[in-house]
C-alpha cells in the first residue's frame, strides 16, 4: 500500500491480483459467466474491502468470494 500525505492510494496490483484469484474461483464454480468481461459487482466488493483496510491479496480474494456468494442467495 502506498501512503502519500495521509491519503491511502489504491494499490492496483493488490486489487488486480485479488480480482484475478476471486474471479477465477467464481468462474470455476459457475457463479459468474466464463467471459473476459470484468464483473463490476465483484470488483466493487474487492475495492470496498481494500478501502476498509484489507491489503493481503489472498485474504482480500477470500473475503470477496464469501461476500459475493452470500449476496447470490
Amino acid at each position: 500500500m502506498l501512503v502519500e500525505r495521509g491519503l491511502r492510494i489504491m494499490s492496483v496490483e493488490v486489487v488486480g491480483d485479488a480480482y484475478a484469484i476471486a474471479s477465477n474461483y467464481l468462474r470455476q464454480t459457475g457463479a459468474i459467466s466464463d467471459s473476459f468481461v470484468t464483473d463490476e459487482r465483484l470488483l466493487q466488493i474487492i475495492v470496498a474491502l481494500f478501502q476498509r483496510g484489507e491489503s493481503n491479496k489472498i485474504r482480500l480474494a477470500n473475503k470477496a468470494i464469501t461476500q459475493f456468494e452470500s449476496e447470490l442467495v
